[in-house]
């Protein structure tokens, strides 16, 4: 059983399949588990690693409680137990916010960030402000509504329930991982990493609107943006095979080509 060990903490990670490296980082009521229909569609291309960040899964969960600001390191022991150069992380919602500071922390490893359904805690008032402004709306919603739609909810009950049985693994919960924001990148040092940034969004994210996700490209010059028609916030769930053929994408077009440091 993999375990990479984070300043004392045990991470649980897995890695699968051989190729270009992915590294996949869940969200609040995910874990490693949650990317099983990625790693089966992905691992014959590419090396496909998933990871419990502390209080989630496997890995250590015995600390009275959590701090957001750790996350991040969790990542980045991951990448350097299994010296891992060239990768793509992908995060998942608010795991995008620990992805890219893991990048922002090894951009001699990582060579790319996939920002899914998040602008990554990036410091920009306008940014903030929009985001805030789409939290508003999405708090109106019960929690399942903000992740899946309502369709895929009626016809595919077997896999909304699994989806819910998944953050019953966890220790950790949504409330540990918001100060993720504090103290968040700004536009520059993003740029000035040489870790390109691309932020995934799904049509229907009824947490993050596509004019905000379009915003941020807009502002981190040299960003990609990725839209997938239909999606929800959940789309690594709920369409995965769509997810999928955008991560592959980008993980073959997205290789960093970085100045000599």
């Amino acid at each position: 059983m993999p375990i990479a060990d984070s300043d004392g903490t045990a991470i649980y990670y897995e890695r699968h399949g051989s190729g270009p490296a992915i590294l996949f980082v869940h969200g609040s009521g995910g874990h490693h588990a949650a990317w099983w229909q990625q790693v089966a569609a992905l691992r014959e291309e590419f090396t496909v690693v998933t990871v419990d960040l502390r209080g989630f899964g496997k890995s250590d969960s015995s600390m009275p409680e959590f701090d957001g600001q750790d996350f991040p390191g969790d990542v980045v022991a991951v990448l350097d137990a299994e010296e891992l150069t060239d990768v793509m992380l992908v995060g998942q919602s608010i795991g995008s916010v620990a992805a890219l500071r893991a990048g922002l922390l090894r951009p001699e490893r990582v060579s790319s960030v996939v920002l899914g359904h998040s602008l990554g805690g990036i410091s920009h008032p306008e940014l903030k402000e929009l985001a805030a402004a789409d939290r508003a709306e999405a708090v109106k919603l019960p929690v399942i509504d903000r992740l899946l739609t309502k369709p895929f909810q009626r016809e595919r009950a077997d896999l909304t329930f699994l989806f819910q049985q998944m953050g019953t693994f966890n220790v950790a919960r949504m409330q540990d991982l918001r100060n993720l924001d504090t103290n968040g990148p700004t536009l520059t040092e993003i740029q000035d990493s040489g870790v390109k940034v691309a932020f995934l969004a799904g049509e229907k994210d009824a947490v993050l609107s596509v004019k905000t996700v379009t915003r941020a490209h807009e502002l981190l010059a040299g960003s990609h943006l990725e839209i997938v028609e239909g999606a929800p916030h959940s789309m690594y769930w709920e369409t995965p095979r769509a997810y999928n053929a955008a991560v592959a994408h980008l993980r073959r077009t997205l290789t960093a080509e970085k100045e000599s440091v």
